[in-house]
C-alpha cells in the first residue's frame, strides 16, 4: 500500500488489539456501567417504591438490571462501539469484518457472562466473604483473560463462541 512506510508491516486486522488495551477497555466500561446501575436502580426503586436493599424484590432488581444491560450492550455493539470502545479504539464486528446485528450482539452479551458466571456458581455452596469471593472472580477474570492468548487471532473466547471479533479501529463517525 502507498500508506504504509518501508519496512514496517501493517497491522494485521484479524489480531485482536493487546490484551492490556481490550483490558484497560473493559476496566473502564465497568466504570461506565456504574452509572448505568446507578441510574437503572433508581428508576427501579422509584417506580417499584423499594425502602431498602434486602426489599423482597431485589431478585426482579436484578433481572431488571440483567436486562437492561442487554438493551446497552446490544444498542451501543450494533452500532460498533462503546463509549468505552471509542476512547480505547476498539470496535466489534461478526466474523466478516461486518457491523453486529442486534441478534449477534445479544448473542455476545449472553457469552460475555462467561466473565462471572463460572467463578460464582463455584463459590455460591461456600460460605465466603465478600473480599474471599471477590478474589475467586477477579482471578477468574485474569484467567479468562490470559486465555485468549490461546486464540488463534488472539481474541477472546466469549467472542470466538459468539462469531464476533474486536479489532483496531478509530471511534466511527456519526
Amino acid at each position: 500500500m502507498a500508506d504504509e512506510l518501508p519496512g514496517i508491516a501493517a497491522p494485521d486486522p484479524l489480531i485482536a488489539p493487546s490484551l492490556p488495551r481490550r483490558m484497560a477497555c473493559w476496566l473502564y466500561e465497568g466504570m461506565l456501567l456504574f452509572a448505568v446501575v446507578f441510574v437503572a436502580g433508581w428508576l427501579f426503586s422509584t417506580l417499584g417504591q423499594m425502602r431498602d436493599s434486602m426489599d423482597a424484590r431485589r431478585p426482579l432488581l436484578q433481572a431488571f438490571l440483567v436486562i437492561v444491560f442487554a438493551v446497552y450492550f446490544a444498542w451501543f455493539w450494533s452500532k460498533g462501539q462503546t463509549l468505552a470502545m471509542k476512547t480505547w479504539n476498539i470496535r466489534v464486528v461478526d466474523r466478516a469484518g461486518r457491523p453486529l446485528s442486534q441478534g449477534r450482539a445479544l448473542l455476545r452479551y449472553a457469552f460475555s457472562w462467561l466473565w462471572f458466571l463460572p467463578p460464582l456458581a463455584a463459590v455460591a455452596p461456600f460460605k465466603l466473604g465478600g473480599a474471599q469471593i471477590a478474589v475467586v472472580v477477579l482471578g477468574w477474570v485474569a484467567v479468562w483473560a490470559v486465555l485468549s492468548r490461546f486464540h488463534p487471532q488472539r481474541q477472546f473466547w466469549h467472542d470466538a463462541l459468539a462469531g464476533t471479533r474486536l479489532i483496531p479501529s478509530a471511534p466511527l463517525s456519526r
